[in-house]
């Protein structure tokens, strides 16, 4: 036993607010069975019912669970119709109230049949029953199911059961329920037919789990205070519909009941004179739901009624009667059909009506496919796809398979698995191409497979020279400019040429070469031509591809000097088949008077070229210009040499030792006569005079002739200067001239005694250079 829901009650005033002013359903609990049915479920003159009754509500005495309603103009989907529930159908007037609890009691019993059909134990069942013999092969009628379980969670869990029953009267075989979702024998309930529905927590703080949706598309609405019924939720207008036989006797049983509980009551409405015999031509053909009828093909419309039923048959395509008096009508063009049954006279009739389109015919052309044979034996490997172009009439749109018969096209069974690689069986084998729109349609073509009997002459091999700077035997070939003329001479027009590594790929064209192909093997390769004609293959011939290397000896660049005024001769071996200068020239060797560069290429006997490049650059004999020396720096006296030459020099202080630098280093007082020689053999410039300067750091002025004065050697160049002389004490000792011999360690006359001395020599450009020197005895 499920357990007990919680339950929620609205203030008086509130609910007497809005059931005062919602637009509602109005109900009439008076008729009987027969009325229901008869006058509201049926309304009309053709219909064979019979053998009514009602079984509804029996404990309260004074309401009825079953009856009739009108929507009285308002928002609810029928304008009339019947109405049962599990409780007092005046309490399914609306508006919604939630949380009241429901009518009914444990005393009012289920139905068997409904707990049968559904799988459930049944309470407070309210039950319909007729007979009904139909004039026609279907019948239907249109429903609502409205229910308080659509709230909280509950159509998680629960649901209230209601059942549209059906078989022949008298017939021991169970139930058919009509009461279901489309194409299929899902029953409708809350539990089957319900949104998403998010997790609840209730005013007490209890949490109920919610559930995904579930053929959503089937429930219509929550239903608010504003709804016209008093039930929480409802689905959209449902069919109930069966194929039956006209003229057979059939027993009609409308049961709902509560699920083993009496609270959260459910309602179903029977929309008013929906409930009679019909006919079905099925449905519309239309390219928009993807089923139109096939071109050329014929269609029949069954009203699935039998010619010894009497009736009277008019049939219409687009609004024009058609001369068939009869059960069906073949279609075999795209219009509106309708088809107008009187069923035994002229008050009783009913009608269907569908709308045929067609499509345009599938034009194909029979093609043939042309395959290169490797060993001539008639059989060989067919990429039966690039026949499709032609069979289908350039229409991608068309789906295309393959078969080795017709009969095997026509059931479309043993289709060729791989139509991209077939090996044909016999010699000129007929396939068979069966191709299909997008709906369904389809046609049949011919496919022959030959093996061509044309040949091209053997290829010589196609050389090309090795042009990258390394000569590997790897270097590119141009296949359309190179080898494409030369496989194509003498042959019709229209052939064009792929190019493959293999045959095997030559064969199934895969895996093309590129135009510009790069040789894989050094030297020499061998590739495929295969020689096309549209999709056919003409021949396939092997093409050597050939790369010469020509790598000369000694062939570096080379750079020269051409000293000023005179001429330089360029050479290369005479070994080459031609030679041309850069000059114009075209012996082995030439003379040239003037720098710049100049080349030469050589070629060989097979065709390839190399090219040497001479850089001359001019040269001469150096002129020193100036030096700039560093003086009174002991070990680090330097001179810079300054020159001019477009030659490549080197230098020299005494015209025997050179070096590359023009600056030398700790270099001694004196005189020195500074060279310029040309590396490139242009000559040595004139001497160039350079003195170093600098001061000794001790004398002793003993009369033994060495070192008895103190002076600057070559300071009488610098006429201008003047050389101070102090104590360590300041003291203003001597005074001497560029011109003077030096000092010899006297003041006054008086020897001074050994120590350290100062001098300051003042240049003629205010230049001071102060230092010290020692004094020995």
């Amino acid at each position: 036993m499920r357990k007990i829901k919680p339950i929620l009650f609205c203030a008086f005033f509130y609910c007497l607010t809005n059931s005062m002013t919602a637009q509602v359903i109005s109900v009439d609990d008076t008729r009987t069975a027969q009325q229901l049915i008869e006058n509201v479920l049926i309304n009309s003159s053709c219909a064979n019912v019979s053998n009514f009754s009602v079984n509804g509500d029996p404990f309260s005495g004074v309401d009825k669970s079953y009856g009739s309603f009108n929507n009285q103009g308002g928002s609810f989907p029928f304008s009339s119709g019947i109405i049962l529930n599990t409780w007092s159908i005046k309490k399914s007037i609306g508006p919604y109230t939630s949380g009241v609890a429901g009518g009914g009691s444990k005393s009012w019993l289920g139905d068997a049949d409904l707990d049968n059909i559904l799988a459930i134990k049944s309470i407070n069942a309210t039950v319909l029953e007729f007979d009904f013999v139909p004039l026609t092969n279907y019948i239907s009628f249109n429903y609502i199911f409205a229910s308080n379980e659509y709230q909280s969670n509950y159509p998680c869990d629960y649901s209230d059961g209601f059942a549209f029953l059906i078989k022949e009267k008298g017939s021991l075989l169970d139930y058919e329920n009509l009461a279901v979702l489309p194409n299929s024998t899902t029953a409708v309930s809350s539990k089957n037919v319900h949104p998403l529905i998010n997790n609840i927590t209730d005013s007490f703080g209890t949490s109920y789990p919610g559930c995904p949706p579930v053929n959503e598309s089937y429930f219509d609405k929550f239903n608010t205070t504003a709804s016209p019924i008093n039930y929480s939720g409802q689905t959209k207008t449902m069919q109930a519909s069966s194929a039956v036989k006209a003229g057979v006797t059939y027993h009609i049983k409308l049961v709902i009941a509560d699920d083993d509980n009496v609270e959260y009551d459910s309602a179903v409405f029977l929309e008013a004179g929906s409930f009679s015999s019909k006919i079905d031509l099925g449905m519309d053909r239309l390219f928009a739901t993807n089923n139109p009828i096939c071109y050329g093909e014929t269609t029949v419309l069954d009203t699935k009624l039998s010619a010894s039923l009497g009736y009277t048959y008019k049939w219409y395509r687009n609004n024009v009667l058609q001369p068939q008096n009869t059960p069906s009508f073949t279609v075999t063009g795209p219009g509106t059909y309708r088809v107008d049954v009187e069923l035994g006279s002229a008050s009783c009739t009913t009608s269907d009506e569908v709308v045929i389109e067609y499509t345009t015919d599938i034009v194909l052309i029979n093609s043939t496919l042309v395959q290169c044979d490797e060993n001539a034996d008639g059989i060989s490997l067919f990429n039966l796809t690039k026949a499709d172009a032609v069979i289908t009439n350039n229409d991608t749109s068309l789906n295309i398979s393959y078969f080795e018969t017709l009969a095997d096209a026509t059931a479309n069974t043993n289709g060729i698995a791989n139509p991209t690689s077939y090996t044909n069986k016999t010699p000129n084998q007929k396939l068979f191409a069966r191709v299909t729109n997008a709906f369904g349609c389809e046609k049949y073509a011919e496919l022959d497979l030959q093996i061509s009997n044309t040949n091209i002459a053997p290829q010589k091999p196609f050389p090309t020279c090795d042009g990258d700077a390394i000569q590997d035997g790897f270097y590119h070939f141009d296949l359309n400019t190179q080898v494409t003329p030369t496989v194509l001479q003498g042959l019709s027009p229209g052939l064009t040429v792929e190019y493959y590594l293999n045959y095997a790929n030559a064969i199934t064209q895969t895996n093309p070469l590129p135009n510009i192909y790069n040789n894989a093997t050094a030297n020499q390769q061998i590739i495929y031509a295969r020689i096309v004609i549209g999709t056919d293959c003409y021949d396939i011939a092997p093409i050597t591809l050939v790369v010469n290397t020509f790598s000369p000896p000694n062939f570096q660049d080379e750079k020269q000097p051409l000293c000023n005024g005179n001429t330089v001769n360029l050479a290369v071996a005479n070994s080459y088949s031609s030679y041309l200068w850069s000059t114009g020239e075209t012996t082995n060797a030439i003379t040239v008077a003037a720098v710049g560069d100049y080349t030469v290429t050589v070629t060989d006997s097979n065709g390839c070229e190399a090219i040497k490049k001479f850089s001359i650059s001019a040269s001469e004999i150096g002129t020193i210009t100036a030096a700039t020396t560093t003086n009174f720096a002991g070990d680090d006296n330097s001179i810079t040499l300054e020159y001019i030459g477009s030659g490549d020099y080197e230098f020299s202080l005494d015209g025997s030792y050179y070096q590359d630098s023009p600056t030398f280093t700790t270099l001694a007082p004196g005189e020195y006569l500074a060279y310029a020689r040309d590396k490139n053999g242009c000559g040595v410039s004139s001497p160039y005079t350079v003195y170093v300067i600098d001061y000794p750091r001790f004398f002793t002025p003993n009369g033994d002739g060495f070192n008895d004065q103190w002076h600057i050697k070559n300071l009488d160049l610098l006429t201008k200067s003047i050389l101070t002389i102090y104590d360590r004490y300041g003291k203003l000792l001597k005074q001497l001239g560029a011109k003077s011999a030096g000092w010899n360690g006297t003041f006054n006359g008086y020897q001074l005694p050994a120590d350290d001395y100062w001098f300051n020599l003042r240049f003629d450009d205010g230049k001071i250079v102060k230092g010290h020197f020692s004094l020995k005895r």
